[in-house]
């Protein structure tokens, strides 16, 4: 019988070679600003290597939130899991992006993507047309400002002529739900962001397409960084009703709908989303049971985990209970 420290230390590390810890990354509701950098600041404490937040159609702004976390941190990466693309010039987003840097050297990864029409059409009033195709523009434009200093572009959707004071090789991913988005991320990005999505359809469907598209340009395939639901508690229907309450909305937006569909969870009318695809998106139970199935995801060819906590009792005490199991990874 094998030895429980040499199997414990078998599953601190990857396949690629990094320690678990490395590959999993915390979610930080960035609601009210000032909670979301001591939220941070007590992540890299518990010895979380990287945290990542969404920027929301309403919430405060999430790179001037990690502007004010690089000031009280030192060592963990800030992720941006999305920003959307519609409402920011890209050579605004190229900035705000270098500012981040230049606090805090080495430590942002930039994630970017369309959002969804019922916000950018309905609440900002703009006009979403050809999502990826502009997605691929806007990137072209982020890249060049920040990896080579000098923009000029004459696209569809922008013109652009600009250069900028110094060079910042952030990486730069996008958000990623169906099939084209995960060829557009295997052809331009450094990783792929896909939130909500079922893990047999990022390992059957996402994951393939991702390495065939960046196989087809010759690039060695960027890290696909799956979206997974945690629940600290062992009560099974308490999880499932807790992660219903805070996801139902998702089966309303056509983006996830038509995702839900492709991966064999149609949601019913209304966007009411089944009982099994809710059970196939948390994770729960002890402690060890967590840890055990993050080690199995990431054997399973998943690059990294993107942890979204989902509050069952206390949220701000989950929170900090899920922070220590990452940081112990």
């Amino acid at each position: 019988m094998q030895d429980k420290s040499v199997e414990q230390a078998a599953l601190s590390q990857s396949t690629s070679g990094r320690p678990v810890r490395e590959r999993v990354g915390l979610v930080i509701n960035g609601a009210i600003a000032s909670k979301a950098v001591q939220a941070i600041v007590e992540a890299e404490a518990a010895g979380v290597r990287q945290i990542w937040m969404t920027q929301m159609p309403v919430a405060p702004d999430t790179l001037t939130t990690f502007a004010a976390a690089a000031m009280q941190t030192s060592v963990i990466r800030l992720g941006t899991a999305i920003v959307p693309t519609y409402p920011r010039h890209p050579l605004t987003m190229a900035m705000q992006a270098l500012a981040i840097h230049d606090i805090a050297p080495g430590r942002l990864r930039l994630g970017i993507g369309p959002s969804h029409r019922p916000t950018m059409e309905g609440m900002y009033g703009l006009s979403m047309e050809k999502p990826l195709e502009y997605l691929r523009e806007y990137v072209e434009i982020v890249r060049a400002g920040l990896w080579q200093g000098k923009i000029e572009h004459k696209g569809r959707y922008f013109n652009v002529s600009a250069a900028l004071p110094r060079t910042a090789q952030i990486p730069i991913l996008i958000s990623t739900l169906r099939a084209g988005a995960f060829r557009l991320a295997g052809e331009i990005s450094d990783g792929a962001l896909p939130w909500l999505c079922p893990i047999p359809y990022l390992l059957k469907t996402g994951l393939p397409i991702l390495h065939e598209s960046a196989k087809e340009q010759g690039r060695t395939p960027p890290p696909l960084v799956a979206h997974v639901l945690v629940a600290m508690s062992e009560d099974r229907s308490a999880v499932i009703s807790a992660t219903r309450k805070q996801i139902s909305n998702y089966g309303k937006l056509p983006f996830y709908a038509n995702m839900f569909a492709d991966a064999g969870f149609p949601v019913e009318a209304g966007g009411i989303m089944s009982d099994d695809l809710v059970n196939s998106l948390v994770i729960s139970g002890s402690q060890e049971a967590i840890a055990h199935r993050f080690n199995e995801l990431l054997g399973s060819g998943l690059d990294e985990l993107l942890v979204l906590p989902v509050a069952v009792h206390d949220s701000d005490v989950e929170r900090k209970q899920l922070a220590q199991l990452i940081g112990q990874l």
